[in-house]
């Protein structure tokens, strides 16, 4: 009798364990890490679907304005160095988020300059495929705003679980998580004011 009582007890106990460790982030952990992780993916799908509009309105600026040569050349040089940066989401640390923002910030201010150079082209402001350009370029800043929204988040509530009681005792026994980065106040300005789109 005492053999079952006593494995009764265990059995409880044991449960009870499971709970209290359930209830303390075991699982809630890792997958706020993988809410993060896919968040991060989609600031980066987004900015390198910007990226990937950058040539095409380069040429069709080009062929407009011959003698923008210096603006578009910048343009060029800036998407090159906003594409070299690649940060996996297991390598987010606030320096390197610092580097990719400014290299995006370097992008977008480039691309803002080509947008009011093409102010002093009407027949380049009247051409399809540029307006088309700058529509899907502008959805595009709207989506990276969404993205990034959705990122800070995600994040806010990953660091509040690997910071706040009881989970960041379970974060510092089973999971040794740092603190996620975010995006500074200063870069939130960069994205709160979409490139100018005037036809």
């Amino acid at each position: 009798m005492r053999m079952k009582t006593s494995s009764f007890f265990k059995a409880i106990f044991s449960l009870f364990t499971l709970t209290v460790i359930a209830g303390c982030g075991v699982q809630s952990i890792p997958m706020q890490n993988n809410e993060v992780e896919a968040s991060w993916a989609e600031v980066l799908n987004q900015y390198q679907r910007r990226a990937d509009l950058i040539p095409n309105l380069v040429e069709v600026v080009k062929g407009y304005a011959k003698h923008e040569r210096e603006t578009l050349e910048a343009v060029i040089s800036a998407r090159a160095a906003a594409t070299s940066i690649k940060i996996d989401a297991k390598d987010l640390t606030e320096e390197n988020l610092q580097k990719f923002q400014a290299a995006q910030s370097q992008l977008r201010g480039t691309l803002s300059r080509l947008m009011l150079v093409a102010e002093r082209y009407p027949d380049l402001k009247a051409n399809q495929n540029f307006r088309d350009l700058q529509v899907q370029l502008e959805g595009t800043e709207n989506r990276i705003t969404i993205a990034r929204q959705r990122y800070i988040e995600q994040v806010k509530v990953f660091n509040n679980l690997i910071g706040v009681f009881p989970t960041s005792i379970t974060n510092a026994i089973f999971f040794h998580h740092s603190k996620k980065p975010q995006f500074t106040v200063e870069n939130e300005t960069e994205i709160k004011k979409p490139p100018t789109v005037k036809f």
